[in-house]
């Protein structure tokens, strides 16, 4: 901004919010003679949307713009789009806004109230304006520029009343909000506009990876491979109570890379009926030698699973710590183990799960619980939900970005937990395992709820086929063997 004539960086990022804007009313009747409105406020971000909708008009839209703070308004902005035929309202607080945006009656709205400097929740008018878009019928295209209005940009917490995107047009890079937190759902399709930022110095809130990212990751067998070499994974999980963990914790890790699964449990019979190649055993002592251990799917908080997670965390490999062994991990004595262990450990605990380790909620930034509990335990913290996180002890952070709702249901983190297991029998590094579980683990849950069988629709609405766990595991090969070939 400093080297660069004023309202360069503007005019960009208003060029590619126009172009977008363009586009989806294209894909819906055309351009020319359609109406848009414009929710404009303080600042900036308004700016966009004003310059936005002043190209707009210029290829025939009736662009009107409605100012929730006319004091307030970029001046600059504002003349462009008086100068390019765009209408202007002052909606003043109270029933006007809804009154307001009803007579627009617009195709398309673009929401440019408050952008990342906004801080809190919506207050009038911009408060009623959100909710008469919501109220109108048919509801139009909604735009959102950077951030959808009325989220927190830094937590993806939301607030009170904020706006529902459809797309969502960023600049420069991805903003938290659009990753993580209640705030992703608003957000609709994110299109990220380059204009023409360098990169920030220091490291980013969080990273995301993408198909490449996790085709890189993903170890593959070669030649010379055996099921030695390509990794052997032990899992202590499920009980009389719940074999079904087992078999699914099973499952999820014979879809991995590792070349050999070992079991040690109370349902050994179970599991070899089931999935023949395992190796069993009735005890972690007994198992043999594993290249990473998973404990605690189902395996109860009786003495002899408290007993069991023990003899696991001593152990000097890899360790996943999931469901029961986290519950167990909360008593003091099994917390030292964890911070001692000189072994990569990952643990993977729900919002609920997070309370017994960290002693208070995981709070509505979930990039900063994520990273306090993994610093304060030195383990690697993958923190289920929507959009997971997975965080290093070292700080850094990472968001998966293919969650879904499909996933809550009972039985689904057991597979992921078998998952990540045979990833780091593969000698994946622990955090790359997380992300890499996690990441085929949300598109196996979409391709199983898809009605058309690709992993990238179960999450955009529509009709969806109910997913259960073993919906997930079975769809796991596929999504795997989709993974693009990087050789």
């Amino acid at each position: 901004m400093a080297t660069l004539p004023p309202l360069t960086l503007m005019r960009r990022a208003a060029e590619g919010l126009a172009r977008r804007c363009a586009q989806l009313l294209g894909d819906t009747g055309g351009v020319y003679g359609r109406r848009v409105a414009l929710l404009v406020g303080a600042g900036n971000n308004g700016g966009d949307a004003l310059f936005a909708g002043a190209l707009l008009a210029r290829r025939g839209v009736a662009v009107w713009a409605l100012l929730l703070a006319p004091e307030r308004t970029h001046a600059d902005g504002l003349a462009e789009l008086r100068r390019s035929g765009g209408r202007v309202v002052e909606v003043p607080a109270g029933p006007r806004a809804a009154d307001a945006l009803r007579a627009a009656a617009p195709d398309l709205v673009i929401d440019g109230i408050v952008g990342i400097g906004g801080r809190g929740g919506l207050r009038s008018p911009a408060a009623e304006a959100v909710a008469a878009l919501d109220a109108l019928q048919p509801r139009p295209v909604v735009v959102a520029v950077d951030v959808p209005s009325g989220v927190d940009v830094d937590t993806g917490a939301v607030d009170g009343p904020a706006v529902r995107a459809d797309v969502t047009v960023t600049f420069g890079c991805l903003k938290p909000a659009l990753a993580v937190g209640p705030a992703v759902p608003l957000a609709g399709l994110v299109d990220l506009v380059d204009i023409g930022l360098s990169d920030p110095e220091g490291e980013p809130a969080a990273w995301l990876p993408d198909r490449a990212d996790i085709a890189a990751w993903w170890p593959g067998p070669n030649p010379s491979s055996d099921k030695y070499s390509r990794g052997v994974a032990g899992l202590a999980t499920g009980s009389a109570g719940f074999p079904g963990a087992a078999l699914l914790s099973v499952a999820g890790a014979l879809a991995g890379p590792a070349g050999m699964i070992r079991y040690a449990g109370p349902v050994a019979a179970d599991v070899v009926r089931a999935h023949p190649s395992v190796v069993i055993s009735d005890s972690v002592a007994s198992a043999g030698r594993v290249q990473a251990w998973l404990v605690g799917c189902g395996i109860g908080t009786d003495d002899r699973a408290r007993a069991e997670l023990k003899a696991v965390l001593g152990a000097p490999v890899p360790v996943v710590v999931d469901a029961d062994a986290i519950t167990l991990a909360g008593e003091p004595a099994v917390t030292d183990l964890l911070r001692r262990r000189p072994a990569p450990t990952v643990v993977t605990p729900h919002d609920r799960e997070y309370v017994r380790l960290a002693g208070q909620p995981v709070g509505p930034d979930r990039l900063a619980a994520a990273r306090e509990l993994a610093e304060r335990l030195g383990v690697v913290v993958l923190l289920k939900g929507y959009r997971t996180v997975v965080a290093h002890p070292d700080g850094g952070t990472w968001v998966n970005p293919t969650g879904t709702p499909m996933l809550a249901t009972a039985g689904s983190g057991d597979v992921l937990a078998g998952l990540i297991v045979s990833l780091l029998a593969g000698g994946v590094p622990a955090e790359r395992a997380a992300l890499a579980a996690a990441y085929v683990h949300g598109l196996a849950a979409r391709h199983a709820a898809s009605p058309t069988g690709e992993d990238d629709q179960g999450d955009r609405g529509g009709v969806a086929r109910p997913v259960t766990a073993q919906d997930v595991a079975r769809a796991l090969p596929t999504v795997i063997g989709s993974l693009p070939k990087l050789y």
